[in-house]
């Protein structure tokens, strides 16, 4: 389940940020792979600066891909700029980008999940007497999942 909304909101949001952005979902989900696990940890594509057209007749010309990276990131990033644009490039599957602009500031890591206590037998018992009452097997055992989620977060 929580795969096929992950690909919903990626369906849903992926034209939102090409639009306003001019950057993908698939862009910065891949951004380690494309630059490397060191670079990416500490770095973040931004947007796509696309340059002004005053019409549709007037060719397609790459754009300017932003950066975010922090402090000894940023010179890092900077003297691998070709082969990020040559990456990139070939990651999108055509000439997007012409040049990289830098922004030094820091990246928001993604937060370490937080261990879970066990439950206690007697919260056990009361789920198992809660959950007895359902008679369909793929709700019971959702709610089950649920119950034990919430359960656990109780302090």
């Amino acid at each position: 389940m929580a795969k096929a909304a992950g690909g919903l909101i990626s369906k849903l949001l992926d034209p939102l940020l090409a639009k306003r952005a001019g950057v993908s979902l698939s862009l910065i989900n891949a951004w380690s792979e494309i630059v490397g696990a060191d670079i990416g940890a500490q770095s973040m594509p931004v947007k796509v600066r696309w340059p002004a057209r005053s019409d549709d007749t007037q060719s397609f010309e790459p754009g300017v891909l932003m950066i975010a990276a922090e402090g000894a990131a940023a010179l890092y990033v900077q003297h691998q700029t070709a082969q990020i644009i040559e990456r990139v490039n070939g990651f999108l599957g055509y000439h997007a980008v012409a040049r990289i602009k830098i922004t030094q500031k820091p990246i928001e890591k993604p937060r370490t999940q937080k261990r879970l206590r066990p439950l206690t037998e007697s919260q056990k018992r009361a789920l198992n007497n809660v959950a007895a009452t359902i008679d369909d097997e793929a709700l019971k055992a959702s709610l089950k999942r649920f119950g034990e989620n919430v359960m656990r977060d109780k302090k």
